[in-house]
């Protein structure tokens, strides 16, 4: 903490170098300022002292001084609602992997690794946000569980919440995704808002229209990423919600939201990932990879750097940042082209990213956390399904984590229904892994299109159990008792075998391994899952939104087939 006597000395700096009277500590010479408040594109010199930009639209000297002659300077990128977990490796290795794209700014929840370890885990990521070069913020996973039908590893109220509340990297409260709850006023829910409504509450209303959004949005949330159609955005943008166009590696409403953002919504639109792997950001990118696609969907660079930057912040409260002006966080993305976000390099709080910024980071350990997968072996036999005449069936469609509600006429054996490769219903189950009911709940699934083998994960939203998908229930087992034995992980089977797999071991969750190894894994587990004649282009975290209650239609958690349209287990 800085004296008072430190904060004027500080703010005379800022003051002398923006004058020009003294150097400033580092000057980027010759560069465009693209300007988000009028779409300008200006070259002037910027001046930065410290970790705040005290000059533009002049000429200035620098201790440090960078020639960015043919570069575009734009805000640093604020990624609004992400899952570092979901990146599979540690908030480090995703400082390196994704700050180099440009994303100056993380805003995330760490809400899986919450529903496993509980605060402690909450802890883990508050610890790392203090050391991490990009700024990584936190939002207080707010429902952990998210629903009462499933088996969580911890469970989390608000008195839990409260002594992280006034920690410096954290926001407000997480993604509200228990939109039931609160519209039907459960008091624990409630309780969470009560004690945040003078701080950010993030939205989670996915399919929520009318008055049952009005009463959503009378809670004081203000934010929503889980819009999927340009009806539903703009319906929410109207009611005030600022929604956060979403492409990650399973959510991809990019395309569909597009035409939602043009000059009149441009500061009630944001951008974010959600869940994207390390795998997609080498072949795609991150924010970048959403900013080029939107300026080739015809919006507008000034709209679309907008909500990338400036409106991002507004909607956050991070009133320091999203500008390039005097006064500002030198959080600043130098282009080498602006219709195609091709990133050069990245000024973070005044620093030029380098390998030696991050090599020179304090690391935190993450102790405690990497013993979590405590299910007992599972056989063919444990995913027997009961017979019935007609069969709800979980749809799965590339790109979604909504999903349909099937019905279909299943073969069945010994009163057992079975798997049917002609109507591509294969098994699904979901296996508790925090060793606290040994619950094993089986069904089906259509979309994979599997004609052998199985996929196991212990990703599993947002409880966190293992799913499996399989046309063959003994790689069932297999893969499930390799996941296990790994504390945590991605597996391939195929028969008797093990063809694949990666290592998760922090919490079940994340790899201990640098993100270009974890690249390497899932391109290898990509692969294996093609030779079983998967047709889903990002199989793994498809199974991990299996077990996803909260988002609609059909579901499955360890306690059963869950139908979310009714919020209640199917009979």
């Amino acid at each position: 903490m800085k004296s008072r006597q430190q904060k004027v000395a500080g703010l005379k700096s800022f003051i002398d170098q923006g004058q020009g009277n003294t150097p400033a500590d580092v000057v980027l010479k010759n560069v465009g300022l693209f300007n988000v408040i009028d779409g300008s594109l200006t070259t002037t010199d910027i001046a930065i002292c410290g970790e705040k930009i005290v000059g533009t639209y002049d000429t200035y000297h620098g201790l440090t001084e960078i020639d960015c002659s043919g570069k575009t300077a734009v805000p640093g990128f604020i990624d609004t609602h992400l899952h570092v977990e979901s990146s599979l490796v540690t908030p480090f290795e995703f400082d390196r992997c994704v700050l180099p794209h440009g994303v100056t700014t993380a805003i995330c929840d760490p809400h899986e690794i919450a529903n496993v370890t509980g605060a402690a885990g909450i802890q883990y990521f508050l610890d790392s946000s203090v050391e991490t070069i990009m700024d990584l913020r936190v939002n207080l996973s707010s429902c952990v569980p998210a629903t009462q039908f499933e088996t969580a590893g911890a469970r989390l109220e608000i008195d839990d919440l409260l002594p992280f509340k006034e920690h410096p990297s954290v926001i407000g409260l997480a993604e509200f995704m228990n939109f039931p709850g609160v519209l039907a006023g459960d008091p624990d829910a409630l309780a969470k808002i009560a004690e945040f409504e003078n701080e950010h509450i993030d939205g989670h209303a996915p399919l929520v229209r009318g008055k049952a959004l009005n009463g959503y949005l009378s809670a004081g949330i203000r934010t929503d990423h889980e819009a999927t159609t340009a009806e539903e955005a703009l319906e929410k943008i109207t009611k005030g919600m600022t929604i956060l166009i979403r492409e990650g590696s399973v959510s991809k409403d990019l395309d569909a939201l597009a035409p939602v953002l043009t000059p009149q919504t441009s500061s009630f639109v944001a951008l974010c990932t959600d869940d994207r792997n390390p795998l997609d950001i080498a072949e795609e990118g991150h924010l970048d990879s959403l900013i080029r696609r939107l300026i080739a969907h015809g919006c507008a660079p000034m709209d679309v750097y907008r909500a990338a930057s400036w409106s991002a912040a507004n909607a956050f409260g991070l009133r320091d940042r999203g500008l390039i002006a005097p006064g500002w966080r030198a959080d600043i993305v130098l282009l080498n082209d602006l219709d195609s976000c091709d990133v050069a390099e990245v000024i973070s709080a005044g620093r030029l990213v380098t390998p030696e910024l991050f090599a020179n980071r304090k690391l935190v350990e993450p102790e405690g956390l990497q013993d979590s997968c405590h299910a007992a072996p599972v056989s063919a036999d444990s995913f027997d399904v009961q017979a019935r005449q007609e069969t709800s069936v979980i749809g799965v469609k590339p790109g979604l984590i909504i999903t349909e509600h099937l019905k279909m006429r299943l073969p069945a054996q010994d009163s057992a229904s079975q798997i049917d490769l002609g109507q591509d219903a294969l098994k699904v189950a979901v296996v508790e892994r925090h060793g606290k009911t040994g619950n094993i709940a089986t069904g089906f699934v259509n979309g994979f299109g599997m004609t052998c083998g199985a996929i196991a994960s212990s990703v599993g939203h947002d409880s966190h159990n293992i799913c499996v998908v399989g046309a063959d229930e003994e790689a069932m087992a297999v893969a499930v008792n390799r996941c296990v034995a790994l504390k945590g992980g991605f597996v391939v089977a195929k028969g008797s075998d093990v063809i694949a797999e990666m290592e998760l071991p922090l919490a079940g969750l994340m790899s201990l391994e640098r993100f270009e190894v974890v690249k390497e894994h899932l391109e290898e587990l990509r692969a294996a899952a093609k030779s079983l004649d998967c047709v889903l282009p990002e199989p793994f975290l498809q199974v991990a939104f299996l077990p996803l209650p909260v988002i609609p239609h059909l579901k499955i958690t360890d306690f059963g087939l869950f139908d979310v349209s009714k919020f209640a287990l199917v009979q």
